[in-house]
């Protein structure tokens, strides 16, 4: 008999029943939000209400053994966002990638003080906590330098929830913009080609692996979308995944973020909410500062570089981009870049830290 995945060896009758409660916790939330008109509903209403789940401690379990293929599903609808002439468009964005380098220096430098100062935390779990983006690897390095793993978890997660929430809300009551408009998340799956559906199953098949070949970061998302990207760049097709697929690939994106916080004593999730509120709002003071620089200096639009350089998750700001009718292709490559940069930066820039260098003299 061969042997089940990592991710499945955990997985108990039990288990997928409670994982079918988070889903379908994370299905009325969904509704809900899309009855009340919000941005995104399939994930940020799947997010909020499995948040609160958690916060009641119902037999809740995360679906990350069923993540992977959605989040296939998610990145081959991003790279259908690409078209033939992204290539000469990606040339003027040199200038706006290379002050994002400056955007994570200046967000890192004002909020490990924070962290710091302010919530008490200690110089290792600090830095890593301030870190604006690479969630899965900032946990994983600051828990081999010896920082809080679970509080890096938690500032990171909040960041995401709070970021992904309160984006789209500002472009709605500030900025007037539309985000009720359904359709830009692909057509329903009763129009779609048979021929379409086969090219795009393709995409998710081939880019999945060839990224983790390559060690890409995130490969079930990055590697799907660049696939589709190519695909729909050379224009073999210019059809999205069904939108019926895509909502439940929200649906589950949305319950995994939601339930990041199990297991975590309620008193304790909304003292890092409330810290990780501070956090946020440091930050997203800091994407406003850049959102006013970079287009005087790139001639970029305020949205894009907005949703560009807001310190969200790649596959909920793409969404958001998508929802919002932003460049996509922009916004996705700045966050690709960015989580690059900081994969490769974070772990280098800790030595400046006093207490890196002595644990690193004590080894």
């Amino acid at each position: 008999m061969t042997e089940r995945p990592a991710r499945w060896q955990s997985v108990t009758w039990s288990g997928i029943g409670s994982m079918g409660l988070a889903l379908a916790v994370g299905t009325v939330g969904a509704l809900l939000f899309d009855w009340l008109t919000t941005p995104l509903p399939w994930m940020l209403g799947s997010m909020c209400l499995v948040t609160v789940g958690a916060l009641l401690r119902l037999p809740l379990k995360s679906p990350q053994p069923i993540r992977t293929p959605f989040a296939m599903v998610l990145g081959v609808m991003l790279g259908s966002s690409f078209h033939p002439e992204i290539l000469a468009l990606a040339g003027r964005w040199t200038a706006s990638l290379g002050l994002l380098i400056g955007y994570i220096a200046v967000a890192a430098l004002v909020v490990y003080p924070y962290f710091r100062r302010i919530a008490g935390y200690d110089p290792l779990t600090s830095y890593f906590c301030a870190m604006p983006g690479g969630l899965n690897e900032m946990i994983m390095v600051g828990a081999q330098m010896g920082a809080d793993e679970r509080r890096i978890a938690l500032a990171h997660a909040t960041r995401v929830l709070l970021v992904v929430f309160m984006v789209p809300l500002w472009f709605r009551l500030f900025e007037a913009v539309d985000i009720t408009d359904r359709t830009r998340f692909g057509i329903s799956l009763v129009d779609s080609a048979p021929l379409d559906l086969a090219i795009l199953l393709g995409c998710g098949l081939i880019g999945w692996p060839l990224a983790k070949l390559l060690r890409f970061p995130t490969p079930a998302l990055l590697g799907p979308m660049a696939v589709s990207a190519l695909v729909h760049g050379i224009g073999l097709t210019t059809a999205p995944p069904p939108r019926e697929i895509v909502n439940v690939a929200q649906l589950v994106l949305g319950t995994a973020v939601g339930a990041r916080f199990l297991g975590i004593p309620p008193a304790q999730v909304l003292g890092a909410i409330k810290v990780g509120l501070g956090a946020t709002v440091l930050m997203l003071g800091i994407t406003a500062g850049f959102a006013y620089a970079v287009p005087l200096l790139t001639g970029a639009p305020v949205a894009s570089v907005v949703l560009a350089y807001s310190p969200g998750g790649l596959a909920e700001m793409s969404l958001v981009a998508l929802a919002l009718g932003v460049d996509v292709a922009y916004v996705s490559v700045h966050h690709i870049f960015r989580i690059m940069v900081v994969i490769i930066g974070a772990p280098l820039a800790i030595k400046l830290l006093p207490a890196a260098r002595k644990r690193h003299e004590g080894d």
